[in-house]
């Protein structure tokens, strides 16, 4: 039997997207550092239309699929956050039901991922051919490099000198950050998509799975913050301020200090709620290694760090 549907106010949510489409409109106008207020608004509406095209799937995968298996669900509340280079913390959904079957799942969890990639692949090569390579300079920003990024990086650029990177389009950066939203919603940890399909594929053993995780992002981000701050320390002049030395490793500190508290809002710390069916049909298991691999290949061991 389907859990009830409880009554929903949609103007939360439209006004959550309104600000979310400004907040990424200004910081895409602010990140090009165009030349002109022309340059600045084009490049700031296709940041925002591009990257709220990404988010935009990505929930409306999990939307669909949650009402597919008559899971009550909300609609997305999507997050503005203008003082960033991104402009946004993303959109989430609250699923109000319960998920009774490992199917369904599988289904709610890769829905988002495999939905915004679909998306984000084609923005970011297309962004890619658009963007200049030109040496890097001390004090700008290096944006995460993973295997599929370097990969799409070579196919569109082709080889780049040393010492050399591209200077990212704002169509290839809103594709970029979504390669990241897609990295950090399949980390196998808790009640996030990676946390979902984790579950689905190996039931109880996802409590292992989740725990051995967080605690591999927490030594991530220590090893990562150490060699900075070592590094800070050994340095004959250090070219920056001591922050940026450490600034790597905290996005992963940061990341992991944010499930905890989610799990202890959520009153199942990095756990996950069962379901009542035990069975995985090979379908949505192949969905599941499909998902897995798509972890490996988005993975950014430094999702973005100084250039010093």
């Amino acid at each position: 039997m389907a859990e009830p549907v409880r009554r929903r106010n949609p103007a939360l949510h439209a006004v959550l997207f309104a600000l979310t489409l400004l907040s990424t409109f200004f910081a895409g106008g602010a990140y090009s550092a165009a030349s002109t207020w022309g340059e600045a608004v084009r490049n700031g509406l296709m940041h925002m239309g591009a990257l709220m095209a990404i988010l935009a799937c990505h929930e409306a995968g999990h939307y669909v699929m949650a009402r597919r298996n008559r899971v009550d669900v909300s609609l997305p509340y999507f997050i503005p956050f203008p003082v960033s280079l991104f402009g946004t913390l993303g959109a989430v959904i609250v699923m109000r039901g319960r998920i009774r079957s490992r199917d369904a799942l599988m289904e709610i969890g890769a829905a988002g991922p495999l939905a915004g990639v679909a998306v984000a692949l084609p923005v970011l090569l297309a962004g890619l051919r658009l963007s200049p390579v030109e040496p890097m300079q001390a004090g700008g920003m290096m944006e995460g490099q993973s295997l599929l990024y370097m990969f799409l990086k070579r196919v569109a650029v082709g080889p780049i000198p040393a010492g050399h990177d591209v200077v990212l389009h704002p169509l290839a950066w809103a594709g970029w950050i979504g390669l990241l939203v897609t990295m950090v919603n399949l980390i196998p940890v808790g009640q996030l998509d990676g946390g979902h399909i984790a579950y689905a594929l190996w039931g109880k053993s996802h409590a292992r799975i989740s725990r051995l995780a967080h605690a591999g992002l927490v030594l991530l981000g220590l090893c990562t913050a150490g060699r900075g701050a070592w590094d800070y320390l050994h340095a004959a002049s250090p070219r920056a301020d001591a922050w940026m030395y450490v600034l790597p490793g905290s996005n992963w500190l940061v990341m992991g200090a944010l499930l905890l508290v989610f799990g202890a809002v959520s009153k199942r710390g990095l756990s996950h709620p069962p379901t009542d069916d035990e069975v995985l049909s090979p379908r949505h298991r192949a969905i599941g290694w499909t998902c897995v691999l798509l972890f490996a290949l988005v993975f950014m061991p430094v999702p973005l760090r100084p250039i010093l």
